[in-house]
């Protein structure tokens, strides 16, 4: 039989009454999984997901609901940790700092999106209520000018606070009816009416007045298939995201020694800066791979006519120690491995033309036998994440280079 959905009339009502209708095993307990069952009740204040709306969680008696299903023959499921005494009564319990997140969310949502339909005709396609943020994916792009005044509309009807009504109506009525949205399914509709506002067909829970959603704020918006998705938080969410947002803008004043103003021209100014000092590392690194390679080149090993350098080298970046093994490898008849010191090591395998060595080979045997990845050309290959100690690297990798 269908659930009396009680959140339908009253989604303040945190407790209820249940008569266990039915409960089923879901899963049995395995190995650090506990057992679930399918409990379903005559009457439930428990929202299931539905609608990009979550599910509400809480408790039935001693079990705990951790999902609340919307079956297509109107049943709710309520899946809880242990299992319910058909027959019996149990207290629902919704934990409402979920229940009431959520309800300034979709209401935020329904205001939103009847700012952006009266403002722009631009109608809201979807929405999906996440556990951080929310989204809309609007029917056509939108500008930054655009949100901005959309955002402004939202917060005065919320500021205004407007009741926010409900309603029962038939198929017959609704056809009359200015809804913001054409209802996906006919029957009994249940409508939300923001005062003077919005119309809309919908099932989930909402506050009581706009004033209950706090604030509507915009984070961000990208294109998304042919139109906009933007992402918005409500209330809590938005006091909680400027709090995160308060405490690392004023950490990085500290660390910058700048002001709120001057972080943006500040921040592009350092990068500037490191940018230069990254070119200039790099061409001091590549004026002393010249110095340290002729050091490598009078310290390698004569293999006939081949000239055999490995070496495990402290201090170098992977693009430091490239241009020691490219340096190295000028020298006729040169076969050169340069590995980092560090553990997961890096490394880098190079050759002059005339050394008879493929270095992608080498280093495909190297990873082959110590792990990690990389890749390159018969003259050149690099790679990284290579297990053992640096002893164990260079000598296999000098019987490679010898052969």
């Amino acid at each position: 039989m269908k659930t009396e959905r009680l959140y339908y009339s009253d989604a303040y009502r945190t407790t209820f009454e249940g008569r266990v209708v039915a409960c089923v095993a879901r899963s049995a307990p395995a190995a650090g999984i506990p057992a679930s069952y399918a409990v379903e009740l005559a009457a439930s204040a428990f929202y299931p997901t539905s609608g990009g709306q979550p599910f509400d969680t809480g408790t039935l008696g001693d079990a705990r609901v951790q999902d609340v299903i919307d079956e297509d023959d109107g049943r709710v499921l309520h899946v809880t940790d242990r299992a319910l005494e058909p027959g019996s009564v149990v207290t629902g319990t919704i934990d409402w700092a979920r229940r009431f997140d959520h309800m300034q969310q979709h209401t935020g949502q329904h205001v939103l999106s009847a700012a952006f339909d009266r403002l722009f005709s631009n109608r809201t396609e979807s929405f999906h209520l996440g556990a951080e943020s929310c989204s809309i994916d609007l029917a056509r792009e939108v500008s930054a000018a655009d949100v901005a005044r959309a955002v402004d509309e939202a917060n005065r009807i919320v500021w205004e606070d407007r009741p926010v009504s409900v309603r029962f109506v038939s198929e017959q009525e609704a056809a009359a009816l200015p809804l913001r949205k054409e209802p996906a399914r006919g029957g009994t509709l249940r409508v939300i009416e923001v005062a003077d506002f919005d119309l809309s067909a919908c099932g989930g829970t909402h506050v009581a007045r706009t004033g209950g959603i706090g604030i509507i704020a915009a984070s961000g918006w990208e294109k998304f298939r042919g139109g906009s998705r933007l992402h918005f938080l409500c209330g809590g969410r938005v006091r909680r995201r400027f709090d995160l947002w308060r405490d690392a803008l004023a950490a990085t004043v500290k660390h910058l020694s700048l002001t709120p103003e001057e972080l943006a021209e500040g921040i592009e100014r350092l990068q500037g800066e490191n940018k230069a000092l990254q070119r200039a590392l790099r061409a001091a690194q590549e004026k002393l791979a010249g110095y340290e390679a002729r050091a490598l080149v009078d310290r390698g090993t004569r293999v006939g006519s081949r000239l055999v350098i490995v070496e495990a080298v402290a201090d170098l970046d992977a693009a430091g120690l490239k241009a020691m093994a490219a340096a190295a490898a000028s020298e006729p008849g040169a076969a050169v491995a340069l590995f980092s010191a560090t553990s997961p090591a890096l490394a880098v395998v190079a050759r002059h033309a005339n050394a008879g060595v493929d270095a992608g080979a080498v280093l495909k045997a190297l990873v082959g036998q110590f792990g990690g990845k990389g890749g390159g050309r018969p003259d050149l290959a690099q790679g990284g994440g290579l297990q053992g100690d640096s002893a164990a690297l260079v000598t296999a990798a000098r019987e490679l280079l010898s052969q």
